[in-house]
C-alpha cells in the first residue's frame, strides 16, 4: 500500500471540512473547518453558526445584521470544539480566516492552515480582511497552503 502523501492528507482534510459546512443553518454561506492534532489522531469539526443556547431561527438567519451579530465562524467554532491539544496541529476551513480567526488560530499554536484561497474580485468585501489575516499567520510562522479542485496545493 502506497504512503499518503501530504498533499493528499491536505486534500482529506478540506474535503471533510467541505462536507461539515453543509451542517451550517446560514442561508447564504457555508463554512467546515476541521482541526487535526500533530498525530493526525485527534479531530474536530466545526462550522458557522449561531453559539450553542442562541436560538437561531429562520427570522434571525434572515436578518443579516442580526445574523452578522451572532454567527461564530467555523474556525472559531472548530478551536473552541478541540478537546486537545492543537500546538502544530493542522486547520482547514472551505473559507480563507477573517483577522479575530487568525487571532484565535495563533493563540491556539495551530501550525497550518489549509483554504481555498484568497476570496476572488467577486468577494471584494472580504480580499483586505483575508490579506491581514494571512500577514497575521505568517508572521508568526503558520504555513497557508492552498486547496483547489481537490489536490492542487499551494504553499504561500
Amino acid at each position: 500500500m502506497d504512503a499518503v502523501s501530504e498533499t493528499d492528507w491536505f486534500a482529506r482534510y478540506m474535503a471533510l471540512a467541505e462536507h461539515v459546512a453543509q451542517w451550517s443553518k446560514d442561508p447564504s454561506t457555508k463554512v467546515g473547518a476541521v482541526v487535526v492534532g500533530m498525530n493526525r489522531r485527534n479531530i474536530a469539526v466545526g462550522y458557522n453558526g449561531f453559539p450553542p443556547r442562541i436560538r437561531d431561527d429562520e427570522a434571525r438567519l434572515a436578518d443579516r445584521e442580526i445574523k452578522y451579530r451572532y454567527m461564530q465562524h467555523a474556525e472559531r467554532n472548530v478551536l473552541d470544539n478541540a478537546q486537545f491539544d492543537l500546538s502544530g496541529g493542522t486547520l482547514a476551513t472551505t473559507l480563507h480566516p477573517c483577522v479575530e480567526c487568525a487571532k484565535s488560530i495563533v493563540s491556539r499554536g495551530i501550525h497550518v492552515v489549509v483554504c481555498p484561497g484568497m476570496p476572488t474580485p467577486e468577494e471584494d468585501r472580504w480580499i483586505q480582511r483575508a490579506r491581514w489575516a494571512a500577514d497575521i499567520m505568517r508572521e508568526v510562522g503558520i504555513s497557508l497552503i492552498y486547496v483547489r479542485d481537490g489536490h492542487r496545493v499551494i504553499r504561500r
